[in-house]
């Protein structure tokens, strides 16, 4: 598989460096921000401990146990949540975000973020989020046996009180949005709206169909018939750590394993974790899974120290998705790292490439084939994969779609954009996780896309990317995403973020164009 979401939560941290002095701050704001640090120190660590275990529920944990699992994250998430709902608490962050002008930069970032949450929760009692976290544990679980037998009934009523959540915890918020979608967008992407991705899917479906279209009619006939040989999982495993270590992930402060779908958790400062998956048949996927979410985790693993001092892990699923698409398509699928890895992937893979050239691995990673599951997608499908998703997600959020109706309407959208059809729930509704946890994280992907290529142009003016990729120097890429993407990335929300790295407002356009250049190539059209 490729990716799944980035579910990194605030580790312990501490609290202190760069503040501002005590004599720039009155005595009054000083004592609630102190507070306010005791406070969210507690809370990180009952959060370390249910994050601890939801990872040990989606990698070791028997399938009869992975219930109980869940409620007892449930139960120590919940304690968290409820010393953040406490009258001091919430008092102090009032306060302090009245009196934001006294912070420094760090603590506004992290006084922002506590109080939109505070705004969004203030209505939601422990005993509340208790029970909602209990319902999307049991969709969880229910998902996994549903897929597991290709059967969406036993998933159905749960995905039915997923939804019946949502809509509750957007009526208990005042002042929400006119369309509740449009409020479960903004907590994941701070400034998105519908009208917004209407237009930016728009702009895909326009630019991208008719391309296809040609692709799909292309005399060009790529080498595919080595990408079905078997392996075994020790050579895979083999070639995961070194893909890792090639990015320059960190296995002093990171570890790595296997889960049903790959997922990056982040534990704390010094503990990210990453998942991936092993098929016998399909080398490539836990190649790309593993790149995809070691982007992730070098993005946690790059961090300024001042964010974990100022309990600040803001960053929006779109810039993670930014990141570790990044590093899954405009890096490891490009000629360059290709030809950085080649003589390794045949050493590793000898039964797969003795007979394969590097030309013909190269478009073969590339080959754009209209497929059933989106996390074994190409590049170049993959937002026809999203766009579905969000079109469904609309009609389920806003109004307009029985939840028993969407293994139809889901059969029934692949085949209006890909000319496929799933013949089981299994590779049709039910191959994502992620609405047993909610909606609106999906278009985040899409997003993500759209943020690298117009950070990658921005990278390209500064050094050939291409050569230094093709010379292993990663590093290189490493420290100018440090320095420019992911520093201020938690103080900063998306489109503000994008323009202070790039110059520039937001467009789709670099996106776009990149496909249109490099599958205009490879097809020869």
């Amino acid at each position: 598989m490729v990716q799944f979401c980035m579910c990194v939560k605030r580790g312990k941290k501490g609290a202190g460096g760069n503040r501002k002095s005590e004599s720039e701050m009155t005595e009054e704001v000083r004592k609630k921000l102190e507070y306010v640090n005791k406070t969210l120190t507690k809370a990180e660590i009952y959060q370390h401990a249910a994050t601890v275990l939801q990872y040990d529920q989606e990698t070791i944990c028997p399938p009869k146990g992975m219930e109980e699992q869940g409620e007892v994250s449930a139960f120590m998430m919940n304690r968290a949540f409820a010393l953040e709902k406490s009258k001091a608490y919430t008092e102090a962050i009032v306060f302090l975000y009245q009196h934001i002008k006294e912070l420094d930069e760090f603590d506004r970032a992290m006084i922002v973020t506590e109080y939109r949450s505070y705004v969004k929760n203030k209505n939601i009692t422990p005993a509340m989020q208790h029970k909602f976290s209990l319902v999307y544990n049991r969709a969880f679980v229910n998902w996994v046996n549903a897929k597991q037998q290709a059967d969406f009934s036993i998933f159905e009523k749960s995905l039915k009180q997923v939804r019946e959540i949502e809509l509750k915890k957007i009526s208990l918020r005042e002042n929400a949005k006119k369309l509740p979608y449009d409020e479960l967008l903004d907590d994941y992407e701070q400034g998105m709206t519908c009208e917004d991705l209407d237009a930016y899917f728009g702009m895909c479906r326009e630019r991208l169909v008719p391309l296809l279209q040609k692709i799909v009619s292309s005399k060009k006939k790529i080498r595919t018939d080595f990408l079905s040989r078997t392996v075994t999982e020790a050579q895979q495993k083999e070639m995961a750590e070194y893909l890792l270590k090639l990015m320059g992930f960190d296995f002093e402060r990171g570890a790595f394993t296997t889960s049903e779908h790959p997922f990056t958790e982040g534990l704390a400062r010094n503990d990210i974790r990453v998942t991936t998956h092993y098929y016998p048949d399909m080398f490539y996927s836990s190649m790309f899974s593993i790149i995809h979410e070691g982007g992730h985790a070098l993005f946690e693993q790059y961090q300024p120290q001042e964010n974990y001092d100022h309990h600040l892990n803001n960053k929006t699923m779109g810039q993670h998705e930014s990141v570790s698409r990044f590093y899954e398509n405009r890096i490891g699928r490009s000629r360059s790292f290709i030809h950085l890895i080649y003589p390794k992937a045949r050493e590793i893979f000898p039964q797969v490439l003795s007979d394969v050239s590097e030309q013909e691995l190269y478009e073969a990673m590339n080959t754009v084939q209209p497929s059933l599951i989106r996390t074994e997608s190409d590049e170049f499908t993959y937002t026809f994969h999203i766009i579905i998703r969000y079109e469904l997600e609309k009609q389920i959020v806003n109004g307009g779609v029985d939840i028993a109706d969407l293994p139809g309407l889901w059969n029934k959208k692949y085949e209006q954009y890909l000319g496929i059809r799933p013949q089981n729930d299994r590779d049709g509704v039910l191959q994502d996780m992620h609405w047993a946890s909610g909606f609106g994280y999906f278009p985040a992907y899409a997003l993500g896309n759209m943020y690298n290529a117009m950070y990658y142009n921005r990278m390209q003016q500064d050094f050939d990317i291409e050569k230094a990729v093709a010379g292993g120097h990663l590093d290189r890429i490493n420290d100018w995403m440090k320095e420019h993407v992911w520093k201020k990335a938690d103080r900063q929300d998306p489109l503000p973020w994008l323009k202070e790295i790039t110059g520039r407002d937001f467009t789709p356009d670099d996106f776009l164009n990149y496909l249109e250049k490099k599958y205009t190539e490879i097809y020869e059209l």
